[in-house]
């Protein structure tokens, strides 16, 4: 099989998080405009942009209408102590739950990605869209990242459907999570999906979930549309 080739956004989004840890970009530091970077990476700005959003995504980076991006604080993060399935919330709210596959791919991982899921050099990675929904209401924008490795021998339809039914027919028994729960608004795409308005509150939740030997398996991103869902948290 052909390797695939990192996508052009992700070498991007790798190199500007390298700036950040570095620490050449610190906490609440403007980063230059647009045209500026894109020229600085030999990209398009359409390029830069989803090499941003990514990174806004995963809470490095954070927009200010007006103003520009800046380069995130730290942010306090809170511990789950298990997971539950999506089906599971639905059915314990009398609520059907339904799920669209929006996109499918193997591809390699982001920075982000290979630190999360304690990947090896050269492994690849499955990453999933899915909108999951409530009685065909869109409660969020789930974006799954998966190493090959694990889930080679399944079909898209097993991992699609019932991900955690068929990586437990495989013995991974899933343990506990880390989660990192931020605020954030609806852009155009999540507005559109989610059906919601641009601008509308959504609820940023990104997760790791480990197996019964403590490795990591999943990495998660989900966007939550902030009116209908809410977490409580248990002590």
């Amino acid at each position: 099989m052909t390797k695939p080739v990192t996508p052009r956004y992700i070498q991007i989004h790798n190199q500007i998080k390298a700036r950040i840890e570095a620490g050449e970009w610190v906490a609440q530091k403007r980063l230059p405009a647009e045209r500026e970077l894109s020229e600085t990476f030999n990209v398009s700005r359409m390029t830069l942009r989803q090499a941003i959003q990514t990174l806004v995504d995963e809470g490095l980076l954070e927009r200010r209408v007006g103003s520009g991006t800046y380069v995130a604080e730290k942010k306090v993060s809170e511990r789950a102590l298990g997971m539950t399935s999506f089906t599971e919330l639905m059915a314990a709210t009398g609520r059907v739950a339904k799920t669209q596959t929006i996109s499918y791919k193997l591809t390699s991982p982001s920075a982000s990605e290979v630190s999360r899921l304690q990947l090896s050099e050269g492994e690849e990675v499955l990453v999933m869209e899915r909108l999951r929904m409530g009685d065909n209401e869109p409660i969020l924008l789930e974006r799954t990242t998966l190493p090959v490795s694990l889930i080679h021998n399944f079909s898209r339809r097993d991992l699609t459907e019932s991900l955690y039914v068929t990586l437990e027919d495989a013995g991974i028994q899933p343990g506990r999570a880390e989660q990192t729960i931020s605020a954030t608004l609806a852009n155009e795409r999540l507005s559109e999906l989610l059906q919601i308005k641009r601008g509308d509150a959504i609820l940023n939740v990104r997760q790791v979930s480990f197996d019964q030997n403590e490795r990591p398996f999943e990495y998660v991103r989900s966007y939550y549309v902030g009116e209908r869902f809410e977490f409580t948290l248990a002590r």
